[in-house]
């Protein structure tokens, strides 16, 4: 994928560094090759000789800010971090629909399910593993709502998941939304992340283009 990694760092000091991941950047190469965060990792070096390496994860259609340690004591203390749900995670994402009132939480444990006809998918089922998600509407039209979400848990798909089991699938998810979704881009953002170190460090992305036409019909004003 094209584009300047230095141009997208949102914070940079000896221990991390917090990255405007753009959506479409698989955090892994995958196995049928392609693009990745790996292939930045060289230029975000900044004269270390260990490769900053990621400290959580983030999906690859999912833009926004994304953790990585810089040296092997700081990204055991950000594992850490993370494990403990220590690391206060704000989301947005424009959603179908509305949900059942303006603020809420969901909880809702999730499991692994694979079928040899559709592949692996997250579903809700009362034999997977706790998962919570804090929800607010912060906008809307009459067809979709701007919401911020903040995970208290961190499962794959939580938030997309969530979103489908509230009646409100994230618009542009080709896996938990309706077939008019089946191409994408998913309208989800990792907005903001903080993190409490000494001192305590903390960073917000910008949306990006795909998001911002529907962040606009539901209020959201660029300049604010």
């Amino acid at each position: 994928m094209a584009g300047d990694p230095l141009a997208r760092l949102l914070h940079r000091d000896d221990r991390l560094l917090i990255l405007d991941k753009p959506a479409g950047l698989a955090v892994h190469a995958g196995p049928r090759g392609g693009a990745s965060l790996e292939d930045w990792l060289p230029a975000l070096a900044l004269g270390k000789r260990r490769l900053p390496q990621p400290a959580h994860r983030l999906d690859a259609d999912t833009a926004g800010c994304l953790v990585l340690g810089r040296t092997k004591p700081a990204l055991a203390a950000l594992g850490a971090l993370f494990a403990a749900g220590r690391a206060e995670k704000t989301y947005w994402a424009v959603v179908r629909g509305a949900p059942p009132a303006e603020t809420g939480e969901v909880a809702a444990p999730l499991l692994k399910r694979s079928t040899a006809r559709e592949g692996w998918r997250m579903v809700v089922d009362p034999a997977g593993q706790p998962a919570l998600t804090a929800w607010r509407r912060l906008g809307g039209t009459a067809d979709w709502s701007w919401l911020e979400l903040r995970p208290r848990t961190g499962r794959t798909h939580q938030l997309r998941v969530h979103c489908a089991h509230l009646g409100c699938p994230i618009l542009g998810d080709p896996r938990y939304g309706p077939p008019e979704d089946a191409e994408g881009p998913l309208h989800l953002l990792a907005r903001a992340i903080a993190l409490p170190l000494a001192p305590p460090v903390a960073a917000t992305a910008p949306p990006p283009p795909h998001i911002r036409a529907a962040l606009r019909a539901c209020g959201w004003e660029e300049d604010a």
